[in-house]
């Protein structure tokens, strides 16, 4: 369900409103109680409900098992660059 940012311009009151997105807009102040309560625009959010893939699959923190048969990451040493080879005058690789 999305959360929108709210603003009266009578009282400056602020509120975070989480409202579905076929309701109707708030116009109501809930501090002052006059209708210049307006919807702010603002960088979208919302909130996650149910026991989809991020309760189950992300939430904690924790991967997935693997299985045995993948490969596991070995550490990889830097490799030293040799100079370049000799070239003629002029050139623009060293």
């Amino acid at each position: 369900m999305p959360i929108y940012d709210y603003q009266c311009s009578s009282c400056g009151h602020k509120a975070e409103v989480m409202r579905k997105i076929s309701e109707p807009t708030l116009t109501v102040c809930p501090a002052c109680g006059s209708e210049t309560f307006a919807k702010q625009v603002s960088a979208p959010s919302f909130q996650l409900t149910g026991s989809g893939w991020y309760a189950t699959d992300y939430k904690g923190g924790q991967k997935p098992a693997t299985s045995g048969a993948e490969a596991k990451p070995t550490e990889s040493k830097p490799v030293e660059a040799s100079p370049p080879a000799a070239c003629g005058t002029g050139c623009a690789c060293h």
